[in-house]
């Protein structure tokens, strides 16, 4: 394999706060026979890039120089890693997450996906460690479901426990992280989503902020990788955060986009 990066291909970025098992992950996806591994060298400063050939998927391991530990002061440490995560993230298309089975989801794991989010990069979730979580049957409903409370406005992110260093679940993370991928590429008709848009209309009519009476017009895709959704109508300004939320819910609930942040740019007409 030559050391380019083709866009096309999936970009993933293995991100979280620090001992959360980034390095077993990598270890246990490049360390299998089933992965052709190929490093990519001097993309960024000392990053260095790994290439593994997955079900006829050609997958880009972003900068996997920092994930490997360095035996450098611990605050530098610290200081460079969230240099280097803001760098991934904005180097991949799709970001893995990791968060600590044994400690639930926290304020750092929240900022992490949230930076994700603004720089509409897809997401998947990782609960890692799972196999030193005691368990029972309900017990990855139960924290599936803590997990996407806490999530909030993010709870499109899907969810996959795994072990790194047990190598459970790991291929599964691939092949979700791909199918995320492949729902930021998806088009829409402008003819669907305008079928789309006159029944949230007719169902939630849009309130005013002000004495103007708000009217929709139509919808159309205007860009993929990441998809932006222009929405035209007389007065943008007018409409309220909790109807853009309203529309993105229902829009989510009929086609998709598992993974993927949302764009929506509501603009005069």
């Amino acid at each position: 394999t030559n050391g380019k990066l083709d866009h096309k291909d999936l970009q993933l970025a293995i991100v979280g706060r620090p001992n959360v098992g980034k390095s077993s992950l990598l270890n246990a996806l490049v360390g299998y026979e089933k992965a052709i591994v190929t490093a990519i060298a001097g993309t960024t400063r000392d990053a260095i890039d790994t290439k593994l050939r997955y079900k006829e998927h050609d997958i880009v391991l972003i900068d996997t120089a920092g994930l490997r530990k360095t035996a450098r002061v611990k605050e530098t440490v610290e200081f460079y890693s969230t240099v280097r995560t803001r760098e991934a993230i904005l180097r991949c298309n799709v970001a893995a997450v990791l968060v600590d089975a044994t400690e639930g989801i926290n304020d750092q794991d929240l900022h992490i996906i949230a930076e994700v989010a603004q720089s509409n990069k897809g997401i998947v979730l990782a609960i890692n460690k799972w196999d030193l979580v005691e368990k029972d049957a309900d017990t990855a409903r139960i924290f599936g479901k803590q997990i996407q409370e806490a999530l909030r406005i993010y709870s499109y992110a899907p969810l996959i426990f795994i072990s790194a260093l047990q190598g459970q679940r790991v291929f599964k993370l691939l092949d979700m992280a791909l199918a995320v991928h492949a729902e930021r590429g998806r088009e829409l008709r402008t003819t669907e989503l305008n079928e789309f848009l006159q029944e949230a209309l007719q169902k939630y009519p849009p309130p005013s902020m002000d004495q103007r009476e708000v009217k929709i017009k139509y919808c159309t895709q205007v860009k993929t990788n990441p998809p932006v959704f222009a929405v035209f109508c007389n007065h943008p300004q007018s409409i309220r955060s909790n109807y853009r939320q309203y529309l993105e819910k229902r829009f989510r609930t009929k086609f998709g986009f598992t993974g993927v942040p949302l764009t929506f740019s509501f603009r005069k007409k």
